[in-house]
C-alpha cells in the first residue's frame, strides 16, 4: 500500500480541511500530520480505496477513508486520539 499521491490527496481535501485546524496537529507535508515531533496521521491509497493511518498508543491503526461516512469516523478517531494524548492516565493534562 503506497502513501497517498496528489490525486488521492485531492480526493481527501475536504477531510484535510477539517483536520488542519485541530489543536496540536501540524501538517508538515500535505496529508502528513504530526503532533509535536511525532508522526501522528498520514494517508495511503491502494485498489481497495483510501486509508488513514492514525497513531494510537505505540502503533498506527488503519481507518478506511474512502467515503463521507468513513471520513467522519476518521475525524472522530483523530479527536479521540488527540484527547487521549492530552489526558494521560490519571486525568491530568500534559
Amino acid at each position: 500500500m503506497k502513501h497517498a499521491g496528489r490525486d488521492a490527496l485531492d480526493a481527501l481535501e475536504p477531510l484535510l480541511v477539517e483536520l488542519r485546524p485541530l489543536p496540536g496537529l501540524t501538517e508538515r507535508r500535505r496529508g502528513v500530520f504530526y503532533r509535536g515531533a511525532v508522526a501522528f496521521l498520514h494517508f495511503h491509497e491502494d485498489p481497495a480505496g483510501l486509508f488513514a493511518d492514525l497513531k494510537e498508543g505505540n502503533g498506527f491503526m488503519r481507518y478506511q477513508a474512502s467515503g463521507a461516512a468513513d471520513r467522519k469516523k476518521v475525524v472522530a478517531a483523530v479527536r479521540r486520539a488527540l484527547d487521549a494524548v492530552a489526558r494521560p492516565k490519571g486525568g491530568r493534562r500534559r
